[in-house]
């Protein structure tokens, strides 16, 4: 077998393989071999006729053609060894020539691993976000409390801020609803901010069966492209007005909320978890930045079949969230005001970005010989096994070689992204 080499692209390679007599006759024997299973010769049972035997009742171009198969399926990982290229595919092969028992050519195209120049890792200049809880975030979180444990009193009155309303509403654009914008019975705490400017400030005054329109604008940066920066009339009835009694803040509060005797208890609580959650989030973005950075830093050609296959798994990560509220990948779509060409645009970015990442993070596990044993491997995949318990099919999922490589790559990534922040003095 020789080879020959052609670089397409800094992520593709062309391949032309040359195999000789010896290639050929290896592959011949493997094919007499097998297609000797299939055959039925009188005096044989299936799969006991010796391979001289079938080799005269096969008919020649049978056994010509699965030679040939036999034979480019064999050489295709040598050929590849012997060019020092790692295809991510299984590579495309044209046959140019073949001369039963003699010679064949084949061409074997394929998108390869790119070479990829990392970086320095080390001082990357990232900083950590500040992780102490405010007073703000206490408070927020004590009036959370409060606003739990308040008693509600229906009251016939014009509604203030401070108040809980029940309501109808109908948003309408150029006339028509859009999806998204209606609901009967919704309980609304005035000033909580959960719709947009504007809404909450227009039933303040209004009592209990009043019918009334809001004339709004979305805000220019709403997530969804179809309503930002539009103009929306929403046809809303007042049905009840809630007064609500929050609770004293006090030690009796407290006692109410755990194993707290006063309310300084309760608050040292509140502020170690809003630590603990802003310490994780602080520590996920700062890897992320690191991450970040480093690509900044690189070289690194992207393969085109990577980003597709990201782009792949980012739609059905939507199609599978989307289902789970009885939607569909176009109802997504209209939610959130894009076409499939608009979305596919944005999310290429993101998959882009995200190939980019995963790359830089295997050549420096390549480079800092960051493995992860099979003890640990095995670990995790019982702890995953206790995970799915109840479900069947995830943990014979687990049993899966393929699964198993997913979980070891991961493992991996996870060991030398803490290798990347230690890298960081």
């Amino acid at each position: 077998m020789k080879t020959t080499t052609k670089k397409i692209s800094d992520t593709r390679v062309e391949l032309k393989v040359v195999l000789d007599e010896k290639d050929l006759s290896t592959a011949r024997k493997k094919a007499i071999e097998h297609l000797a299973k299939e055959i039925k010769v009188q005096g044989f049972r299936k799969g006991k006729v010796p391979a001289s035997v079938a080799e005269k009742n096969l008919d020649p171009n049978e056994i010509n053609n699965a030679a040939l198969e036999i034979a480019i399926r064999s050489t295709i990982p040598a050929a590849f060894e012997e060019a020092k290229e790692s295809p991510l595919m299984m590579p495309e092969v044209n046959v140019i020539k073949y001369v039963p028992n003699e010679t064949a050519e084949y061409l074997a195209t394929a998108d390869i691993l790119p070479d990829i120049k990392l970086g320095a890792f080390k001082n990357l200049k990232v900083k950590k976000v500040e992780t102490k809880a405010s007073q703000k975030d206490i408070d927020e979180v004590i009036e959370n409390i409060k606003n739990a444990y308040a008693e509600k009193k229906a009251v016939k009155k014009k509604a203030a801020m401070g108040d809980e309303v029940i309501i109808d509403f109908v948003g309408k654009k150029d006339g028509k609803a859009f999806d998204g914008g209606t609901a009967k019975d919704f309980a609304l705490g005035l000033g909580s901010k959960q719709f947009i400017p504007g809404f909450e400030e227009g039933i303040v005054g209004h009592e209990p069966g009043d019918k009334f329109n809001l004339d709004l604008t979305f805000p220019k940066d709403y997530h969804s492209k179809d309503l930002a920066g539009k103009k929306t009339v929403f046809e809303v009835l007042l049905k009840q007005v809630n007064e609500l009694k929050k609770p004293a803040e006090d030690d009796g509060l407290a006692k109410k909320c755990g194993p707290f005797k006063t309310m300084a208890e309760l608050k040292a609580d509140i502020k170690k978890n809003l630590e603990i959650q802003n310490e994780h989030k602080a520590n996920e973005k700062y890897k992320n930045d690191l991450v970040d950075a480093l690509v900044a830093k690189s070289k690194i050609p992207v393969p085109e079949i990577l980003i597709s296959d990201q782009l792949h798994y980012i739609k059905d990560d939507i199609s599978r969230n989307a289902a789970s509220r009885g939607m569909s990948f176009d109802d997504y779509l209209k939610q959130v005001g894009q076409t499939e060409e608009e979305w596919e645009k944005e999310a290429k970015k993101i998959a882009e970005a995200r190939v980019r990442a995963s790359l830089a993070l295997q050549v420096l596990a390549k480079e800092q010989k960051i493995t992860v044993d099979d003890s640990t491997v095995d670990a995790k995949i019982a702890e995953l096994r206790d995970v799915y318990q109840k479900s069947p099919e995830a943990i014979n999922n687990l049993k899966d070689p393929q699964v198993r490589m997913e979980v070891k790559n991961r493992l991996t990534i996870e060991k030398t992204l803490e290798f990347l922040v230690k890298a960081q003095g």
